[in-house]
């Protein structure tokens, strides 16, 4: 005998309630509606439920039984609901994420730790790759957000960039660097010293050649190419190399009091750091809630580095 669950579901909150008013308030249900109900229930099965002629109502052994599992059912509809409302709140659920290694690493990883510790039930999938990488996964739909720096001309019109941090590059060493006590510093002063070289394939590359170029350093010498963001400040810990980074990396590890920047100008690079997304996928509501965290982030981060740079970076 099939048995509609509803009417399980009624039953159980009319025994929970202790009669028909209170069972049809938990339910937000009117007490002639489930009376109904009690009654098709009772002729569906041919016996009462409930004892006859008894105030306040007494159920029997059987609808004992059956309200327990009438229980169940309110109890799985109420843990569905929960889970949905969870999933629609952006608070369960899985972001795909891809972007450069020295700004995931350095700058991107830390924010998705914070996001995690207050979405606990949020599974971040994070890979790497360049923009080529990053549009090519967006338009096959195997990445949700691209978190990466970025040229205008290079945004395919089927996807959307949101701006989160402007491009801004240093040469950065280790602290306690010969450089840095020297005072003012010279380009024939920056010749001396080696060069850490990012992967030849990488935008920071590019941007390394440039801004030698673009102080007038013509002969410097390479010690070392490729390898991660941990092996860089590992090198330009242990040595007097001289590397450029993105100060937004440099300035996110201050605190371990390892790096510091050189106090001289160099060209900013015409990408900027931002959020990629394609909207022909649409968006699961964890991905949204996670892109709104990570722009309020970067807007943080983006004043305190101004704050930074005002007051010290470039100060004579």
């Amino acid at each position: 005998m099939k048995i509609d669950p509803r009417h399980l579901e009624i039953l159980a909150a009319i025994v929970d309630g202790g009669g028909l008013t209170e069972g049809a308030s938990a339910l937000g249900k009117s007490q002639p509606s489930v009376s109904r109900s009690l009654t098709m229930l009772e002729q569906r099965l041919g016996v009462k439920l409930f004892e006859p002629n008894r105030r306040p109502l007494q159920p029997t052994e059987f609808c004992l039984s059956l309200a327990a599992e009438g229980r169940r059912i309110l109890e799985a509809g109420q843990t569905a609901g929960q889970l949905a409302n969870r999933f629609r709140s952006g608070q369960t659920g899985a972001v795909r994420i891809a972007g450069t290694p020295v700004f995931m690493d350095g700058v991107v990883s830390p924010r998705i730790a914070a996001f995690q510790s207050g979405h606990p039930d949020v599974r971040i999938d994070q890979s790497y790759g360049y923009v080529p990488e990053v549009i090519e996964g967006l338009t096959k739909g195997t990445v949700d957000l691209g978190i990466l720096p970025i040229r205008a001309e290079e945004i395919p019109d089927h996807l959307v960039f949101t701006e989160i941090l402007k491009g801004r590059n240093v040469i950065a060493c280790r602290v306690g660097h010969p450089l840095n006590g020297r005072g003012s510093v010279k380009v024939a002063d920056i010749a001396e010293f080696p060069w850490i070289a990012p992967p030849a394939n990488s935008p920071l590359y590019h941007d390394l050649r440039a801004v030698l170029a673009g102080i007038g350093v013509q002969n410097f010498k390479i010690a070392f190419t490729g390898g991660s963001l941990s092996t860089v400040i590992n090198l330009l810990t242990g040595s007097d190399a001289l590397t450029v980074l993105p100060y937004s990396v440099v300035f996110t590890l201050r605190r371990q009091n390892a790096l510091d920047t050189l106090s001289i100008r160099i060209g900013d690079p015409d990408r900027h750091l931002g959020i990629l997304s394609n909207p022909e996928l649409g968006q699961r509501p964890v991905i949204s809630r996670f892109a709104r965290f990570i722009e309020i982030e970067f807007k943080s981060l983006a004043n305190l580095i101004l704050r930074r740079e005002q007051n010290e970076l470039w100060r004579p």
